[in-house]
């Protein structure tokens, strides 16, 4: 699988963690050996073991995605897959650490993270459910050679595991929007590769009566308007939009200036719905699969959200945009939502899910701030009383991941490299392991607010974009 990148040209490849939790490399101390998940082949109940350390940190089986169980406990997830860390039931010597579905439920995946050395980021991590057994490297190091429980002594060193944060080695690992290497005085396309996606903005210059879309070509000839441009001081590619204007389609209330993904790349031969511009779920016929433009997938993004609405006392509409989407056919099975009232200072963050048609009603979660009843799926009474304590400020730099794996779903939260939330939800009943549906990203600004006055607006500066896909083909030629 190809990591392919949307953000600035020049930040290192070793930043693909960037917009989830901390990723670490965790290599038995003094050795240069690392804990290593064995290919790309995500193969669940499979023994991790030990091999030797990437002196660039790029091996991704060796990158270990920390996601905060509270309490001091942590479970480590396998990058780029939902397979975690599992200590199995129990604990005895020589048991071994095998990975298994991440289940935040799943105390065999608790790991306290106890510091071995002050002044060090060397650890031992001893089972939450069984504090008698830890994580062992077993004796003199060699590849291949098995990660097991044993019997927990901090002195001993088969326990030391000292944690590389491969996220600081990135440029773009910080909220400091300097450290992103973007040229304030450039185009968006020339900060970012925009080469497979297209831009959606509410004008309507050739009077068909929707919105004007700007082909990947014309978005990459150093397109800029007034919706969409390059900060001058920071260098953000910047998404501004007002509650009037037009639409995409009769389908919609709402206006947009929002990137749609186009696989191809912009090889017109291939149509927007056609499969090769799209992808789809692992879930689907394996048969099918080579069908599509790239199989599963994970959009990274770092952002501040600068301006939202205020002028509607409508409380579930007003300061309401949705940041990121994954958009099938007709249904979405994620829109990531930032939400703030008017008269509070931090904005809660939450997601719908939206099973295709004829599979269920639409579910609703929180991550940030408390806005949706869970159990009734839908917004709480009175949200112009709520301000979110553990809210997301205006101009407050934050980043987020959707990630998808099969069937399940999986939606980060995090600040500086750290987890601010994460929630997963399982598609399996959703209905989309239907070959003849696609699925593409989406990200931006889509302006969730039709009762604000119509030069209301929002605004959203993006400093990392990027995303990825098994079986992505990003050489086709270009303009």
């Amino acid at each position: 699988m190809r990591f392919k990148k949307i953000t600035a040209l020049s930040v290192l490849a070793v930043s693909i963690a960037t917009a989830q939790a901390a990723t670490f490399v965790m290599e038995k101390n003094g050795t240069g050996y690392s804990i290593d998940g064995n290919w790309y082949s995500k193969q669940e109940g499979q023994q991790v073991y030990l091999w030797s350390t990437d002196s660039e940190y790029d091996n991704v089986n060796q990158h270990w995605v920390q996601l905060n169980r509270g309490d001091g406990y942590y479970s480590y997830k396998k990058y780029n897959t939902t397979l975690c860390l599992d200590g199995g039931d129990g604990g005895s010597n020589y048991q071994a650490i095998t990975l298994e579905q991440c289940d935040e439920d799943n105390y065999d995946q608790h790991w306290e993270k106890s510091k071995v050395y002050s002044g060090t980021e060397i650890y031992q991590f001893i089972k939450r459910n069984n504090t008698s057994y830890a994580i062992d490297g077993s004796g003199s190091p060699s590849n291949g050679k098995g990660i097991y429980l044993y019997k927990t002594n901090s002195a001993n060193a088969n326990q030391q595991w000292d944690l590389t944060n491969i996220d600081d080695l990135s440029s773009g690992s910080t909220t400091t929007t300097g450290d992103y290497d973007l040229d304030a005085s450039a185009a968006p396309s020339e900060n970012f590769d925009l080469t497979d996606w297209y831009l959606s903005v509410p004008t309507d210059t050739d009077d068909n009566g929707y919105a004007d879309s700007v082909k990947e070509d014309e978005l990459n000839d150093s397109y800029e308007s007034d919706y969409f441009y390059t900060d001058d001081d920071t260098g953000a590619m910047v998404f501004e939009c007002t509650v009037g204007g037009y639409k995409t389609s009769s389908g919609t209330d709402y206006t947009r200036v929002e990137l749609r993904e186009m696989l191809r790349r912009g090889d017109t031969s291939i149509d927007t719905e056609d499969k090769e511009n799209n992808w789809a779920f692992s879930s689907i016929s394996s048969s099918d699969q080579d069908d599509f433009g790239g199989i599963n997938g994970i959009m990274n993004a770092t952002l501040a959200v600068n301006k939202v609405t205020t002028t509607s006392s409508t409380d579930y509409q007003v300061g309401r945009i949705i940041v990121g989407q994954i958009h099938a056919e007709d249904n979405e099975p994620i829109r990531l939502y930032y939400h703030k009232q008017p008269n509070s200072e931090r904005g809660a963050v939450y997601f719908a899910h939206e099973p295709a048609d004829g599979y269920g009603e639409e579910q609703w979660y929180n991550l940030l701030g408390n806005f949706i009843d869970e159990d009734n799926n839908e917004y709480y009474d009175d949200l112009s009383d709520l301000d979110p304590s553990d809210g997301i400020e205006l101009d407050e730099v934050f980043s987020y991941s959707i990630e998808v794996d099969g069937d399940m779903l999986m939606v980060t939260i995090s600040q500086d490299g750290e987890q601010l939330a994460y929630r997963e939800v399982d598609m399996a009943d959703s209905g989309y392991d239907n070959s003849d549906d696609f699925m593409y990203f989406k990200a931006g600004i889509y302006l969730n607010d039709k009762t604000s006055d119509e030069d209301d607006t929002a605004k959203a500066s993006f400093y990392v974009l990027e995303n990825d896909h098994e079986n992505y083909d990003d050489d086709s030629d270009l303009m």
